[in-house]
């Protein structure tokens, strides 16, 4: 009898996993408590497509999708940073309807069932094992359990203590977006049609304008909670630069929270595992996490399948764990520093950086296919941005910072290549709390 697998919520990288554990013999079987037809908030989303093949799923069909332009990041005092994405690296923008509806029809296809309306609430547990799960519309149980369930996964958050896993996120590790298209209000040419703001009004979050043929889309980002009144007012400081930018709302107006930190230091135990947003696997600069939570799940599934004992213990499934941090993990966890160090910063710092070359052009071409800060040092040389900022920097206090994340950075990564290779609870115990006391 096939082995029974339960994935808790309908995220991409569970979905992603469903769908190659299905064609591989498992009866997978999707709890959501969506209806049918109605998840993805009404915008685009932005990924890179290379995901999919690690994923084992086809490109979508050519007409549900773009490339994406390229951005402009601009410092409080207006300077200015362009991306230079290479061909090999374009991101894709598709409605994010329509990449939940190819996403599902590929798990579905390969033999995925999906229970809609159907809301997880929490973990059953026979002592330290994860069973099953109870929702609105019973308990179900199968021989593991992954956690898609998101960044407050009812699953992740009712696990016991016992099983080492991080339950809460802090209000620094998640920003909250509000998002919405808007009419065009003029045809006047745009050199910069995807703009990016660092820092707007000396704010603690981001700004972004993209002009697009029929309207204007908007992302306000910040690390506190803000209502209406402070998007429409914050709208008004954007309008003078930005003349395309009209009043009427067309699509959109969602707020939404997204995680941007490290990735958990225990993601698995016996009967359990979390990938995507539940285990935190976004890019913790720029909060994408379509591409690594489709990578994770090639990485989950193999791991699922080739445990001999098909027990799905916390030691088979730490394989899962290891190599993740091995492709991913490793790259993601520094970028937290870099963007605490960006959350220390002031107006007056970021003008520096810009003004003076410690950042540029090539240091903001980060993609969402951003998977290992070693693969990339084209992309953000940290190593370079501190050169740069001993031999430029006049203020004390500035440099002060960037040394500080430097040796964050250091910590982090030393810290994820020290992952123990095999489970041991009390080395795990002991890495865990190293990891994590860093940030």
């Amino acid at each position: 009898m096939a082995k029974k697998i339960i994935v808790a919520g309908l995220g991409h990288g569970g979905i992603a996993a469903a769908a190659i554990l299905a064609e591989s013999g498992y009866d997978v079987t999707v709890y959501e408590k969506q209806s049918e037809g109605t998840l993805g908030y009404d915008w685009t989303d932005i990924f890179a497509p290379k995901a999919l093949k690690i994923a084992e799923m086809d490109m979508p069909d050519e007409d549900k999708f773009e490339y994406k332009e390229d951005m402009t990041f601009v410092a409080p005092n207006g300077a200015k940073l362009r991306q230079h994405v290479p061909e090999d690296e374009l991101e894709i923008k598709m409605e994010r309807k329509d990449i939940y509806d190819h996403f599902i029809k590929n798990a579905v296809d390969k033999g995925v069932k999906i229970v809609y309306d159907c809301e997880v609430q929490k973990p059953i547990m026979l002592g330290n094992r994860v069973v099953g799960i109870r929702t609105a519309k019973g308990d179900f149980f199968a021989d593991l359990i992954i956690d898609s369930c998101g960044m407050n996964s009812p699953v992740r958050r009712n696990l016991p203590k016992s099983l080492m896993i991080e339950k809460e996120i802090t209000r620094q590790q998640k920003i909250t977006i509000f998002r919405a298209f808007y009419n065009k209000a003029s045809d006047v040419e745009v050199e910069d049609k995807f703009k990016v703001l660092l820092l707007p009004e000396g704010l603690q979050g981001i700004s972004w304008i993209a002009s697009e043929d029929k309207y204007t889309d908007v992302l306000i980002g910040r690390f506190e909670d803000f209502d209406m009144d402070e998007v429409n007012r914050h709208l008004e400081y954007l309008r003078p630069t930005n003349p395309r930018l009209g009043t009427e709302i067309v699509r959109g107006g969602q707020f939404v929270e997204i995680p941007v930190r490290h990735p958990l230091s225990v993601m698995v135990a016996d009967g359990y595992a979390a990938i995507g947003d539940s285990a935190f696997m976004t890019v913790p600069l720029i909060g994408s996490g379509i591409a690594n939570s489709l990578k994770a799940a090639r990485i989950l599934a193999e791991t699922i399948i080739n445990d001999d004992a098909q027990a799905f213990s916390v030691e088979s499934l730490w394989k899962y764990q290891v190599l993740f941090y091995k492709h991913l993990g490793t790259g993601l966890a520094p970028l937290e520093c870099v963007k605490n160090l960006m959350f220390r910063f002031v107006p007056e710092d970021l003008d520096y950086c810009f003004e003076t070359g410690i950042l540029t052009d090539r240091n903001v071409t980060m993609t969402a296919n951003f998977g290992s800060f070693f693969d990339t040092f084209d992309i953000l040389d940290i190593p370079d941005l501190l050169n740069k900022a001993k031999q430029s920097c006049a203020d004390p206090v500035l440099l002060g910072k960037m040394l500080g994340a430097g040796n964050r950075i250091t910590a982090v990564t030393a810290a994820c290549l020290a992952i123990p290779r095999k489970w041991d609870r009390k080395l795990v115990e002991i890495w865990a709390k190293a990891y994590t006391k860093i940030f």
